[in-house]
């Protein structure tokens, strides 16, 4: 069969049902996964996938969902894997969202009914102008979406199931894996990449339909803990060193111009308090730093320790402690090496109907650190847009185009070998 023929999707049924599901990560829980009802949706998952005959579909104690396609093939092909994560953002609440469908857009404004202070303008978003005619899909105001990462979930169950049913459509073996707690910076810290048993991956992570994104920044986490001096407030004078205030101090003297998400585009690194908490005698800030450039982490950490020793300086008696986390590297530094898995993919887009973009990403995917574990992964669009916030977005049409680059990427594999 033709795959761009396919017209029976219910990736937007999948979607829909899968945002209602609340899987909002927790970046403070100690826990794996950091919350349990992220497994909510990926038990739901594991039903669905043995329901359309893929036997050893599981889910693990740590939260990840492993399944594979089984190869209908005679040739010897390498086995790929497609990956997405369950979980939502902290950053705005994923609870009781109201997926609606907006049919046939045609350019207006977007009022979500349930808060008509947010409002999806076509001015704010440019990307809108290439869904005219398409079905977006937006939440109600109150909650995100969860496009991200639910949208490339729904593509991939859509392909699994197509594959499933169209035996005409050669492929080798396929692995599906299904992650928790990718947008706290943990999605793969429990993935067992033995087991998973791909030699090439590729998340469905990414943003506007046609694009491939090969190169991210590169990440670290710094935490600065600051020690002051608690005295009863009435007797405090000339004794009490307030940590609060430092921190509040610290953060205060970051440049204003610069080195902020707020003041960077492009390749331009940053670095950006995330979390403030703690009390008089003792605060703690978490930055995280990025750049594309992975040498430049140290001179954006290195500026960092040197603003904070000159802040607490200025506090007789306070001290502090400045640790520094690797989260994830570059992965075009381990891509470089392996051209075939981002060709497969740029020509798969190019099938599925779509001029393939590639481009970096000022952020990070599961991608990101499977690559240096060991499994080369670019990231491929899912459609969402806005992520993270209620005027989040996605188009039915641009889910489908997802869903048909999928199966295209199986087919290529198969037709190369």
């Amino acid at each position: 069969m033709e795959i761009n023929d396919i017209r029976d999707f219910q990736v937007a049924e999948n979607f829909t049902r899968y945002v209602q599901i609340d899987t909002q990560s927790d970046v403070n829980s100690k826990t794996v996964p950091s919350t349990l009802k992220q497994k909510d949706l990926s038990r739901l998952l594991v039903e669905e996938l043995l329901s359309l005959g893929i036997s050893d579909a599981h889910l693990d104690e740590q939260g990840y969902v492993y399944a594979t396609i089984p190869s209908n093939t005679e040739k010897k092909v390498p086995v790929i894997c497609f990956c997405s994560h369950v979980d939502t953002s902290p950053d705005s609440s994923g609870t009781d969202v109201k997926p609606l469908i907006h049919k046939n857009y045609q350019g207006q404004n977007l009022v979500l009914p349930d808060d008509n202070k947010i409002i999806i303008r076509l001015s704010e978003h440019p990307d809108l102008k290439d869904q005219i005619g398409n079905d977006v899909i937006t939440a109600s105001g109150k909650t995100l979406l969860g496009a991200d990462d639910k949208a490339g979930v729904a593509e991939i169950m859509d392909a699994a199931r197509i594959l499933m049913q169209n035996p005409a459509i050669k492929h080798g073996d396929i692995k599906i894996l299904f992650t928790p707690d990718e947008e706290i910076g943990r999605g793969v810290d429990e993935v067992d990449i033995k087991k998973l048993g791909a030699e090439f991956g590729y998340t469905m992570d990414g943003e506007r339909a046609g694009t491939l994104e090969d190169e991210t920044f590169s990440a670290d986490g710094v935490r600065i803990k600051i020690d002051g001096i608690s005295i009863h407030p009435g007797y405090a004078k000339n004794k009490m060193v307030n940590a609060l205030k430092i921190a509040s101090n610290l953060i205060d003297s970051l440049p204003k111009d610069r080195l902020s998400p707020e003041t960077t585009s492009g390749k331009e690194g940053f670095v950006h308090p995330v979390n403030m908490s703690g009390s008089v005698e003792e605060a703690t800030i978490d930055f995280i730093i990025r750049d594309h450039d992975t040498s430049k982490l140290a001179t954006h950490e290195a500026e960092l320790e040197s603003i904070t020793k000159a802040v607490v300086s200025q506090y007789p008696g306070a001290s502090y402690t400045f640790t520094i986390n690797e989260q994830y590297r570059n992965m075009k530094e381990v891509l470089d090496n392996y051209p075939r898995v981002v060709d497969i993919a740029m020509i798969a887009i190019e099938r599925a109907g779509m001029k393939a973009e590639k481009r970096s990403i000022r952020g990070g995917t599961d991608g990101s650190r499977l690559s240096f574990m060991g499994l080369p992964c670019p990231n491929i669009f899912a459609g969402g847009h806005a992520f993270h916030g209620k005027q989040e977005w996605v188009s039915v049409q641009d889910m489908q185009k997802a869903v048909l680059t999928i199966l295209h990427i199986a087919a290529l594999w198969e037709e190369v070998a």
